[in-house]
């Protein structure tokens, strides 16, 4: 396997049901550019899919899946040191940051976490992040050889061209860390029809001003359906059952990085905005002018929700209709 000194490590999440990691599109799109994207799998049946986005290699790993997060980071430590990469990339994810914390301890390495782009300048490989609810901006890099970076899910638009990727298997010795071990799994089934959160190009937001559950399903809800958004909440309205948690966007839920983005009562406490500044177009609904979501808003509507939401949903609704008739 031929490697460069612009060899970049893609390590993708091994999936309990063997399916392509969603953020593979995202992780390939971001390393393309700093050189030749090599992807870590453990699922050569996914070679061909990863050539599509972009892959220039595929190194494949036959790894425990019954096991949590060792045996991943045996096998990204065998790739790093196969390919000695210029960087290494994975997500911004609970298993993303566990495996990358471990390979940079492993490796003595830069820990780079949840940068929102990623990019080479005149002296390297450097990332882009965003602190304090986007009050700050910083630039980061490490100041001897390969970082090891997580990219914020949902951060970077670009992809790469697809190819026809080389696939080689990786010889990978087992470390002996004890690892916690999966005993079963239960799936989660899904009855709404909307976008998933994490993923989707618009999303519409509620805060706990929307009172109860009934009035968030009619409002953001109702909106989100007429929009083809996926539902979001503040932890306040998770809180008061307004809305189930896995809903909630922020520090401590998800971070979502949509084209468009509502937020519909909602104060914009930074625990929230650290879950969404990064989205393209920001509009904010709220009787409060003062509400610090419309700093970083790009349109506002200062009104009471209860009135102005039900209109849009009236004239959105008017609008699809009389396109559909045309």
């Amino acid at each position: 396997m031929a490697t460069s000194p612009r060899t970049v490590l893609v390590v993708l999440d091994a999936t309990h049901d063997d399916q392509l990691d969603p953020t593979a599109a995202e992780l390939i799109g971001a390393a393309a550019p700093l050189g030749t994207p090599v992807v870590l799998t453990t699922s050569p049946a996914h070679a061909d899919t990863l050539g599509e986005l972009g892959a220039a290699v595929v190194l494949t790993a036959s790894i425990d899946a019954q096991q949590q997060t060792v045996p991943l980071v045996d096998a990204a430590e065998a790739a790093f040191n196969a390919t000695d990469p210029a960087a290494v990339i994975l997500a911004h994810s609970v298993r993303g940051r566990d495996v990358a914390s471990r390979l940079a301890v492993r490796k003595g390495k830069a820990l780079l976490t949840d940068a929102i782009d990623v990019r080479r300048d005149d002296q390297g490989i450097v990332t882009d992040h965003e602190n304090y609810g986007g009050a700050y901006t910083a630039t980061a890099a490490a100041t001897h050889s390969a970082p090891i970076i997580t990219v914020r899910v949902g951060a970077i638009d670009r992809r790469a061209d697809a190819t026809t990727p080389e696939v080689h298997e990786l010889d990978i010795t087992a470390s002996g860390t004890r690892a916690a071990t999966v005993t079963s799994v239960t799936p989660v089934v899904r009855t709404s029809t909307r976008p998933e959160l994490l993923t989707a190009d618009r999303v519409v937001a509620g805060g706990v001003a929307l009172g109860d559950a009934d009035m968030f399903e009619q409002l953001v809800g109702g909106l989100a359906d007429e929009l083809g958004a996926a539902v979001g909440a503040t932890r306040s309205a998770a809180d008061e059952d307004q809305v189930s948690h896995d809903a909630q966007i922020g520090q401590t839920g998800v971070v979502v990085s949509p084209k468009l983005y509502i937020g519909i009562g909602i104060s914009g406490a930074v625990q929230h905005l650290v879950g969404m500044q990064t989205a393209d177009t920001i509009i904010a609904i709220n009787n409060d002018e003062d509400a610090p979501l419309f700093d970083i808003a790009d349109f506002g509507i200062i009104g009471d929700l209860f009135d102005v939401v039900p209109e849009l949903i009236e004239q959105i609704a008017t609008r699809r209709g009389s396109e559909a008739s045309e």
